[in-house]
């Protein structure tokens, strides 16, 4: 057996691979963060001895490449914080550390699964957060400050897109949102800003508003306030180099979030932007069943998720034209985040149950 560390830097990926003694079988290789396909390529070329198999494996702050490896065939698992050393500001642990952590007892790792992708395994802990975490968003949201939904007395809706910019697939969505005339957000993370700057200023010149997705699309519970605040800040700062207009819209991975990271992106100044509406395009089903979805669960003042990029999203761009076709039939219009009409939110002593 094989074990390949699969870590990320500021720079890109590195990718260590050992073998069962421990022994270097492929020294340290490094991959800019625009060769997602290469390392793909690299590991599925060690993969495919049969007398020994391979895995991959990375970490909880690494949510930009499982869904690729995975639709390539690959086995990849996830090593969690309380198996790793502490991490720097801005980078996983070393691809040797990923690595060698596997070798010692793959049993005691996840392994990851298309549908649930990074966090495979980790859901109900993602569901314990997000209800934990409510009475810390109410300031937020009376503040304007923290949303997933628009006025549902206004047919406005917005249509968003995570985990890009990622070629062909953000280049895809464009042509098709130009084509009906219709603007969107993008959630962009900040490693692929900076390795694919033309999509961004394409993204900006063509009026669509960019938002901020995290620099490596992290599980934000895993970060402390120092490495959630830089993948914020380096995100910002490769939209900007790469010819857009960072803004203050922020979504978080997975929709994760803790009282603590609430509070912490709260003093960041940000605001959150949730969703209520999405079709599980990660998962890749086909487009007809991304449409549907789309269409059966969107309502006035929706925000729709989508996604360009973490994988092959060509089912997701042939889905568009049927999807907003659609919604337009319906006589939504489609709008930014900064133009959706927000609800009215009450203080949260005033938000009480009717009696029964």
């Amino acid at each position: 057996m094989l074990y390949a560390g699969v870590s990320w830097n500021s720079a890109g990926y590195e990718v260590e691979v050992v073998d069962q003694t421990g022994r270097v079988a492929r020294s340290a290789a490094r991959f800019a963060a625009d060769e997602r396909d290469g390392i793909v390529a690299y590991l599925r070329r060690l993969s495919q001895a049969p007398e020994q198999p391979l895995v991959a494996v990375v970490d909880s702050t690494n949510g930009v490449l499982d869904g690729s490896l995975m639709a390539a065939g690959l086995e990849v698992y996830r090593a969690d914080p309380w198996m790793l050393a502490r991490r720097p500001v801005l980078a996983s642990v070393p691809a040797r550390a990923l690595a060698d952590t596997a070798r010692r007892d793959l049993t005691q790792l996840t392994r990851l699964g298309i549908s649930d992708g990074t966090l495979t395994g980790r859901l109900e802990e993602l569901r314990a957060g997000i209800a934990r975490s409510v009475a810390a968003e109410q300031p937020l949201k009376r503040a304007g400050r923290w949303f997933g939904n628009g006025s549902r007395e206004h047919t406005d809706i917005a249509l968003t897109f995570d985990d890009g910019p990622h070629p062909p697939y953000t280049g895809g969505v464009l042509d098709v949102l130009d084509r009906y005339g219709v603007p969107a957000t993008f959630f962009c993370v900040g490693l692929l800003a900076g390795a694919h700057p033309e999509e961004i200023a394409r993204t900006a010149e063509a009026g669509h508003l960019i938002g901020n997705h995290t620099w490596s699309h992290a599980f934000l519970p895993d970060l402390t306030r120092s490495q959630l605040e830089e993948q914020i800040e380096r995100t910002d700062e490769a939209i900007d180099g790469a010819g857009g207009t960072p803004t203050r819209y922020f979504r978080p991975p997975y929709g994760a979030r803790s009282p603590e990271v609430v509070g912490w992106l709260g003093d960041h100044g940000v605001t959150t932007v949730l969703w209520d509406a999405g079709a599980a395009d990660w998962a890749m089903p086909e487009p007809e069943k991304i449409a549907t979805d789309v269409l059966e669960r969107t309502r006035p003042g929706s925000v729709i998720v989508l996604h360009d990029g973490g994988g092959d999203r060509s089912n997701t761009v042939a889905a568009l034209p049927a999807l907003i076709e659609g919604l337009l039939e319906r006589g939504h219009r489609f709008v930014p985040v900064d133009e959706l009409p927000q609800p009215v939110t009450r203080p949260l002593a005033e938000t009480v149950e009717e009696p029964a």
